[in-house]
């Protein structure tokens, strides 16, 4: 069963989400999963989201999304993510 990482970012230290996101699909590319959204102007149609940017990634299954984000190599970027952004992150089951 597919699973998606979702992440709602805000930023803080915008150098320093830029320096994430300048290496991402570097490792991202390693690994089983599909980018579908990085939208930093996503249209809100109803209610309040104070937040600067949604991703969505998919995953094969669970493991495959384990594996991505416990990667040494994803560790080692995501330090700046999370010093240049404040960010919610779930990972979803998907129906099929």
């Amino acid at each position: 069963m597919s699973v998606y990482i979702i992440a709602q970012l805000k930023f803080t230290q915008r150098e320093r989400y830029d320096r994430y996101q300048s290496r991402f699909m570097g490792v991202f590319k390693n690994f089983r999963g599909k980018l579908l959204v990085a939208d930093e102007h996503p249209v809100v149609t109803e209610g309040d989201w104070p937040r600067d940017k949604v991703v969505i990634m998919e995953f094969p299954d669970a493991e495959a999304a384990r594996e991505f984000q416990e990667s040494p190599a994803y560790q080692e970027i995501a330090v700046d993510r999370k010093a240049g952004a404040d960010a919610i992150v779930m990972t979803v089951r998907g129906l099929k």
